[in-house]
C-alpha cells in the first residue's frame, strides 16, 4: 500500500513538471512559425504568382501549393457543338470564276504594239498579289503582259525568277482567253524596246488604269510600272474580279520541283496523323520591334526591340497598350495555344509551324509545344538533303509553308499578314475549309484575366469571341476588306441544294440553320476591322505605318541593315 502511494506520488509530480514543459516548446514553435511568416514573401505577390500560374498553364492540370485549382487546362479538348475538322455549311458553296460569255476574247481586244511590263515588289505573297493584279490591269489597258519580274532587290535578296516559283507555260496557256502573255518583250526593228517608267497610286481603279495610263501608250508602245503591289482597286466589276481568281487559284501554279516536295511534306504529315493544323507564326524580333507591342519581358525586351526599332527612323514612339486594344499586336505561342485548345483541340493534334526566328527561341516556344507536343515543321520532317535545292531562296522556302498550309484541314495565324489573308481567301475558294485568325480585339483583355477565371469560364468566353473569325460561310460581308482574302465575288451558293436541306430535317438539323443565322447576324455585329486604304501615293504615316507591318510574310531572313520604308510594307 504505502508502495502504491509512492509510485502514485511520483507520477504526479513528473506531469507536474511535464506540462510546463511541453507548454514552453508548443510556444516556442508557435514563435518560430510567426518569424517565418514574418520573413516569407507573401502569397499575394504578383510575380511570384505570375510565374506559378505561367508554370501552371504549361503543366496542365496542377492544383497549386495551397490546394487551390489555377486555371487548370485540360489535356484533351473537349468538343462542343462543331466539327473541328471542317466548316458546317461548305457544302453548300463552292468557287466560280470563270467568265461569262459577254467577256471578249483576249485575241479580238489586244492592241497590237502595247505591252505592259510589272516589277513587283516584295516576298513572295506580296508578289502574288502583284501578279495577280497585272494580268488584270493589262486586261484593263488592252494590252500584251510580259510576264512579270519578281522582286530580288529588297532584304530577301532572292536571286528567284518567275519560272523558279511558278510554272510559267501552264499561267501563260491558262489565261490565253483572258489576256495575250508573253515571255520576253520583242525586238523593235532588230533593237530593244526603251519603255517608259513610272508607278500607279495603291488602290488604282478601272478609270485610274485609262486615265492615267493610255496617255502614255500614245507616245510609247512600252509601259512598264514598278513597286507593282497593291496597285489594284479591291473593287471592280464583276467580270475583272473574277479574273483575279482565276489568276490566284488557277493559273498561279507552283514549279514542279516546288510542287513535288511541297506534296511530299504534306503527305508525311498525313502519315503521322489523320488531321493535321498548320500554324502561321509571326514573332520574329524584327516584326515585334516594328509593331511597338510590348509581351512582358521587362527591360530586356524593351532594350533589345528598342535597338532594332531605331533602324526605322520614320516610325513614331509607339503605345503598346493601345496597340493591343486595337488587336494590333499578334499572339503570343502561347495565347496560340490556348486559343486552340479552347476551341477544342486536344495534346493529341499534330500541328506544322511555318515561321522564322521566334523571338526567345525554344523558350517563348515552351508552352505551345508543351500544350501540343506533336510540333513539327519543314525542318523536322525533311533532311538538309532535301531542302538544299530550297533553303538558299525564302520565296521557295516560303512557297513549301504555303503549301502545307493550304492543304491542311485547319489554318490558323497569330497575325493578319499577307499569307494570311492570301491562304484564307484561297481556302474560302476551295471549299471553306477551316480557317482560325483570332480576334485580337476581343481575345487580348482575356488572356489579361485569365488567371482569375476557371479554365471552362475562360474556354467559354474564347469561343463567343471567335464566333465569325472561324472560316465559315458568310462570315464577312461581301466587298469587305482586301479581295484577296475575301473574294466573294468568286464564291457562289447552292442555294436549291441548301433549300432541300433545310427542309429535310434528316439531312440538316434546325441548330444547323440557327447556328448559320447566329454566325451571320454575330458576323454584323462583330465583323474584324480589316484596313482598306483609300486610292494615294506610297507614304504612311503613323497608325498606318504600324498596321503595315503585318504585310510582312516571308521570314527567312533578317533585317541587317536599315531598309526603305517601301521595302518593310512589302511581305
Amino acid at each position: 500500500m504505502a508502495s502504491h502511494r509512492r509510485r502514485h506520488h511520483q507520477y504526479t509530480t513528473r506531469v507536474r513538471f511535464l506540462i510546463p514543459a511541453i507548454s514552453a516548446i508548443s510556444g516556442l514553435i508557435l514563435l518560430l512559425f510567426f518569424f517565418l511568416f514574418l520573413l516569407a514573401p507573401p502569397l499575394t505577390d504578383n510575380h511570384q504568382l505570375h510565374l506559378l500560374r505561367r508554370h501552371i498553364s504549361v503543366n496542365e492540370g496542377v492544383i497549386n501549393e495551397i490546394g487551390v485549382p489555377v486555371f487548370n487546362v485540360p489535356i484533351s479538348g473537349i468538343v462542343h457543338d462543331r466539327d473541328l475538322w471542317r466548316s458546317k455549311n461548305a457544302k453548300f458553296f463552292h468557287g466560280c470564276s470563270n467568265s461569262s460569255s459577254k467577256f471578249a476574247k483576249a485575241k479580238d481586244i489586244t492592241h497590237p504594239n502595247r505591252y505592259l511590263l510589272i516589277a513587283t515588289s516584295g516576298g513572295l505573297n506580296q508578289q502574288r498579289t502583284g501578279i495577280t493584279d497585272a494580268v488584270v490591269a493589262a486586261r484593263i489597258l488592252n494590252a500584251t503582259l510580259v510576264v512579270p519580274t519578281l522582286d530580288k532587290k529588297s532584304f530577301w535578296k532572292d536571286s528567284s525568277d518567275f519560272s523558279d516559283i511558278f510554272d510559267v507555260n501552264w499561267f501563260i496557256s491558262h489565261l490565253t482567253k483572258d489576256v495575250k502573255i508573253i515571255k520576253e518583250l520583242p525586238l523593235r526593228r532588230g533593237q530593244t524596246w526603251v519603255p517608259h517608267t513610272r508607278k500607279v497610286p495603291r488602290k488604282c481603279n478601272e478609270k485610274c488604269y485609262l486615265t492615267r495610263l493610255l496617255p502614255e501608250y500614245s507616245k510609247k508602245h512600252v509601259v512598264r510600272l514598278t513597286k507593282f503591289d497593291y496597285r489594284l482597286s479591291n473593287r471592280l466589276q464583276t467580270e475583272l474580279q473574277k479574273l483575279r481568281c482565276r489568276v490566284n487559284y488557277h493559273a498561279l501554279k507552283f514549279a514542279d520541283p516546288i510542287l513535288e516536295m511541297g506534296k511530299e511534306l504534306v503527305q508525311r504529315m498525313r502519315l503521322r496523323s489523320k488531321h493535321y493544323i498548320t500554324l502561321h507564326l509571326r514573332f520574329e524580333p524584327d516584326m515585334l520591334a516594328f509593331s511597338g507591342c510590348y509581351y512582358g519581358g521587362g527591360d530586356k525586351e524593351r532594350i533589345e526591340l528598342g535597338k532594332i526599332r531605331k533602324r526605322w527612323k520614320t516610325l513614331h514612339s509607339s503605345n503598346p497598350d493601345r496597340m493591343r486594344r486595337q488587336g494590333r499586336c499578334p499572339l503570343t505561342p502561347e495565347e496560340v495555344g490556348l486559343m486552340l485548345r479552347a476551341l477544342g483541340y486536344g495534346r493529341d493534334a499534330h500541328i506544322y509551324v511555318a515561321s522564322g526566328e521566334v523571338y526567345g527561341g525554344e523558350e517563348t516556344l515552351a508552352p505551345l509545344k508543351a500544350l501540343f507536343p506533336n510540333f513539327h515543321s519543314k525542318d523536322t520532317i525533311t533532311t538538309k538533303e532535301e531542302l538544299a535545292p530550297f533553303s538558299r531562296f525564302s520565296s521557295r522556302m516560303a512557297a513549301l509553308d504555303f503549301i502545307v498550309c493550304d492543304e491542311s484541314d485547319v489554318f490558323v495565324t497569330n497575325n493578319n499578314g499577307n499569307m494570311a489573308k492570301i491562304l484564307a481567301g484561297r481556302r474560302r475558294y476551295f471549299g471553306h475549309k477551316p480557317t482560325i485568325r483570332p480576334n485580337a480585339k476581343k481575345l487580348w483583355r482575356l488572356f489579361l484575366n485569365r488567371n482569375n477565371m476557371t479554365w471552362e469560364e475562360f474556354a467559354s468566353r474564347l469561343r463567343t469571341f471567335q464566333k465569325g473569325f472561324m472560316g465559315e460561310p458568310k462570315e464577312v460581308r461581301p466587298g469587305r476588306g482586301e479581295f484577296h482574302e475575301n473574294p466573294s465575288t468568286c464564291i457562289c451558293e447552292d442555294s436549291g441544294a441548301k433549300a432541300e436541306a433545310n427542309s429535310d430535317p434528316r439531312r440538316i438539323g434546325n441548330e444547323d440553320i440557327a447556328s448559320q443565322k447566329e454566325t451571320e447576324d454575330h458576323n454584323a455585329d462583330n465583323e474584324p476591322e480589316i484596313s482598306e486604304p483609300e486610292d494615294e501615293e506610297d507614304g504612311l504615316e503613323g497608325e498606318e505605318f504600324s498596321e503595315a507591318l503585318f504585310n510582312v510574310t516571308d521570314y527567312d531572313t533578317s533585317i541587317s541593315e536599315e531598309p526603305e520604308l517601301e521595302e518593310m510594307l512589302s511581305d
